[in-house]
């Protein structure tokens, strides 16, 4: 394709302030983009125009206005994506996301309620689903994410031997069962403090013997057990995924998907919401009865995300929905010049090197922009990531 076939996009320099959410890592994100560490956690860096944390223009001639400001003078309005530069030093909330339709009620039930958008006792901040990807930077990046087989679970917690545990083995008597005991293990009613008890101390005998936790199960439980003591999220670890992804990686987490990032640095790309359901590992507000509602409870293989190779250099990351993709461009297809990306708007990241952005501007280390209409033209060494629309 021609640039003189293509339309002229507006290419925008933006920045933000990251999030000091406390789970968050004090030097990752600011190295990543060559900057001084503030000392302050620094747990996600939003490029996007979502209104909780829009992204601001620090080029001219829109500058000091939101990515919000921009996109809403454009026909096409809101992005229906958001990326992110997440860094987990612990880890983060049990949760679950809703699909547009469980959105759409929640949102509706807690108006009606009437409480206020930052009311902390609120899930749903919006009216939108929040699927989202995340693609590994760091080796390594950790995530619980979604059911594991369980009869998996069942050899595994069969070998702890203590009666609480077998106790929890009698109830895990086929997948089918996973709903009514994740129900049971969230119920403030049941005493799972004994269960919980016998995994950590478990857990703490199998830490000098590594090769008896080729499922990571146990080194979850005591990377929980040390932030979260006696927190049912403990125990109901074993019954997930532990997901190792090295850089290069990429976890897709649907809607109704529970999970938990548990350390590394990402990329996150996700449509545009912040509807979270929690249900454990967390001070802040847990809907138990919410997240069981919208909650996937059958067994599925980890969500692991394999690219599109279009061309070498070039890997596209799709999800199942059409609110986002996420694209790395790197190596050959820098050297030679590629166009990537479809008509639509994008947010371009450079995690190293020198890139040119469709000849009008020229992105390095941490620099990143927005680019109102694509495919975008790039071309010369290091790597970037673009989130995009997923039209493909």
């Amino acid at each position: 394709m021609r640039r003189s076939a293509r339309k002229v996009a507006v290419i925008l320099r933006i920045a933000n302030t990251p999030r000091d959410y406390a789970w968050g890592s004090t030097t990752a994100i600011a190295e990543l983009l060559g900057r001084e560490p503030s000392g302050a956690p620094e747990a996600e860096y939003w490029l996007g125009d979502h209104p909780a944390s829009p992204a601001v223009v620090v080029d001219r001639p829109a500058v000091g206005r939101t990515l919000a400001d921009v996109t809403a003078q454009t026909s096409a309005g809101r992005l229906p994506f958001l990326m992110k530069v997440l860094a987990a030093a612990e880890p983060l909330s049990l949760q679950v996301h809703p699909t547009l339709a469980q959105a759409a009620d929640g949102f509706a039930r807690e108006n009606a309620a009437g409480l206020a958008l930052d009311d902390p006792r609120r899930s749903y901040k919006d009216d939108l689903h929040k699927p989202e990807l995340v693609y590994a930077l760091s080796d390594p990046f950790i995530a619980l994410s979604g059911f594991r087989p369980v009869a998996e679970s069942r050899r595994e917690l069969a070998a702890v031997g203590d009666a609480a545990v077998l106790a929890l083995v009698e109830r895990l008597d086929s997948d089918d069962a996973l709903s009514a005991t994740l129900s049971w293990m969230l119920d403030p009613a049941s005493d799972i403090g004994p269960l919980v008890d016998a995994l950590v101390a478990y857990a703490a005998t199998i830490e000098v013997e590594p090769e008896r936790d080729p499922a990571g199960t146990w080194a979850t439980v005591r990377r929980l057990a040390a932030r979260y003591p006696g927190d049912p999220g403990v125990a109901i670890s074993t019954l997930m995924h532990t997901v190792v992804l090295r850089p290069g990686e990429a976890l897709y987490l649907p809607a109704g998907n529970l999970h938990s990032y548990q350390e590394g640095l990402g990329i996150e790309v996700m449509a545009a919401s912040d509807n979270v359901v929690r249900g454990g590992l967390t001070p802040k507000h847990v809907d138990v009865d919410e997240l069981l509602a919208i909650l996937d409870a059958r067994s599925l293989p980890a969500p692991r995300r394999e690219p599109e190779v279009p061309q070498p250099g070039v890997r596209v990351f799709r999800p199942d929905v059409p609110d986002f993709s996420l694209t790395v461009v790197e190596g050959e297809a820098l050297a030679d010049g590629c166009l990537v990306g479809d008509d639509g708007p994008s947010i371009l990241l450079c995690l190293e090197g020198q890139v040119s952005v469709d000849g009008q501007a020229t992105a390095t280390q941490g620099d990143a922009y927005y680019v109102s209409t694509g495919p975008v033209e790039l071309s010369g060494t290091g790597r970037v990531v673009i989130a995009s629309g997923n039209a493909g």
